[in-house]
């Protein structure tokens, strides 16, 4: 067995892309031009959105969509717990108040029955997140939401390339994905908003470049008029030039890398099946393809003391791992600022304490796969 460490994640990024990327650097235009603009007609078309617009990160995408929506002081935002901590940050810098949605067990995304009952006078936006490449129950939520005059924005940053009962997310409704360097595909660092809400689109477009009245790239004149004016004050939040150049390679090759990574998935589930505490996550019927950005598996007591156990003794053998997420109600910051949930995110907190993200992206090959399983075997046989 190779005793060559085996990361987490690594992005599979070609000779094409790199030389996309010169290019870009050699031709005098490497912030937000052309191929940003270009970037966004790209990724729009292929999620079916109506229309799209880059930016740095996908943080900056949450940032935005809830400046843009005004939301802020005496408003309320429901969310899980179970997510990255970027957007309940924004939701109480924006000073607005995080109401924590508990989240299916199996799945580990909120359903409308976790979110309905936590709705009130205050709601503002429901913010659901699609959990590890698979989708939640988008179509009741958005009735939840539509029928109090809620916002619903979708934290879709696990979710490129995944489908929804036979739609691409991001075809419908508001969405925001993430090209951090783990996800499955990456501009080194960027995000995309896509909206079939062409005034909510308008604002963030405006409020990521300064507040000006003109974007950071005026497709028709192929710069930015130096005379455009502050509208309202705004944001450096624009993808530039270099990004876009990867992305847009990466876009091309999204659908391969989602093949690659369904193929891992699925022979690791074959080879999990019957390991002794081990317990994958359930992909909802709903989910008409998964993305596969993580394989998560739950670790129970027969196999290791704990999760953090486990994840010692897997890098004991050179195996990377990830731990995706610990509850952001867990952290210290909210633990001290926020109420507590008495009890109220049970799902949650199972999940917090024994998750954990196996190695998975597009250059691993099945041997890697069988290493890990094999090395997970000799874990459970130690304890």
């Amino acid at each position: 067995m190779s005793r060559k460490f085996l990361p987490f994640s690594r992005p599979a990024i070609g000779e094409d892309e790199i030389a996309a990327v010169a290019a870009v650097m050699r031709s005098g235009w490497i912030t937000t031009g052309a191929r940003a603009a270009e970037f966004e007609d790209r990724f729009a078309a292929y999620c079916g959105a109506a229309s799209a617009v880059a930016l740095n990160s996908a943080t900056a995408g949450m940032h935005l969509a809830l400046a843009a929506l005004g939301i802020g002081p005496g408003d309320e935002v429901i969310t899980p717990s179970m997510t990255w901590v970027s957007t309940v940050n924004l939701i109480v810098l924006a000073g607005a108040v995080p109401v924590f949605a508990d989240i299916d067990r199996d799945t580990m995304m909120v359903t409308p029955e976790t979110v309905e009952p936590l709705i009130t006078s205050r709601t503002r936006a429901i913010i659901p997140v699609h959990f590890a490449g698979a989708c939640c129950e988008l179509a009741p939520l958005r009735e939840l939401a539509d029928a109090g005059n809620i916002s619903l924005i979708e934290d879709a940053a696990h979710a490129v390339g995944s489908e929804y009962d036979g739609r691409m997310i991001g075809s419908s409704g508001t969405a925001i994905f993430s090209f951090h360097p783990i996800k499955n595909m990456t501009c080194g660092e960027g995000g995309m908003v896509v909206s079939d809400d062409a005034e909510l689109l308008e604002r963030i477009r405006r409020l990521k470049f300064h507040g000006l009245g003109v974007d950071a790239y005026d497709r028709a004149t192929q710069g930015r008029a130096p005379q455009a004016e502050v509208i309202e004050p705004g944001f450096k939040y624009n993808l530039t030039d270099i990004a876009a150049a990867l992305g847009m390679g990466q876009l091309s090759r999204l659908d391969g890398f989602i093949a690659r990574r369904t193929l891992l998935a699925e022979r690791y589930l074959c080879l999990l099946a019957d390991v002794p505490g081990i317990t994958p996550l359930a992909v909802p019927e709903s989910t008409s393809r998964h993305a596969w950005h993580l394989l998560i598996v739950r670790i129970g007591e027969e196999l290791a003391p704990d999760r953090d156990a486990f994840m010692a003794a897997l890098k004991g053998k050179n195996i990377g791992t990830g731990l995706h997420f610990k509850a952001v109600h867990t952290q210290k910051y909210y633990r001290d600022h926020l109420p507590s949930t008495d009890g109220g995110l049970v799902a949650t907190e199972w999940n917090s304490e024994r998750i954990c993200s196996l190695p998975l992206f597009p250059d691993m090959t099945m041997a890697d796969v069988d290493r890990v399983v094999t090395a997970i075997r000799e874990v459970g046989d130690a304890t």
